[in-house]
């Protein structure tokens, strides 16, 4: 009995087009992660105009390195608003420019 497998017919090209190579994908997919960076950078301007609302205490002194702290904590408190639906804003803008771009490519 031969068990050997004939490399020919595993490594054979398919036919089917891969939804990862097809550019107009790659560009959806662009958009909507610019579209995330958009509302993150939106988010982060919110976050920047709460903190300036609130009183300082005068119970600790400030310095350069905790602004810089709290600057790079409410960014990435932002980006990870952002992710997913995050608060709708990005994703409505990605549905707008989506149909805009894209009107023939229907995502499901």
């Amino acid at each position: 009995m031969n068990t050997s497998i004939d490399p020919r017919a595993t490594l054979a090209p398919t036919s089917l087009k891969n939804d990862a190579t097809d550019p107009k994908t790659h560009k959806l997919q662009k958009l909507r992660q610019s579209c995330r960076e958009f509302e993150a950078i939106y988010v982060n301007e919110m976050y920047k105009s709460m903190r300036k609302s609130i009183p300082e205490s005068g119970l600790f002194e400030k310095d350069m390195a905790d602004t810089l702290y709290q600057e790079m904590l409410d960014m990435e408190m932002a980006r990870e608003t952002a992710k997913g639906d995050g608060m709708g804003i990005g994703k409505a803008m990605y549905e707008q420019l989506k149909n805009t771009h894209f009107p023939d490519k229907v995502e499901k």
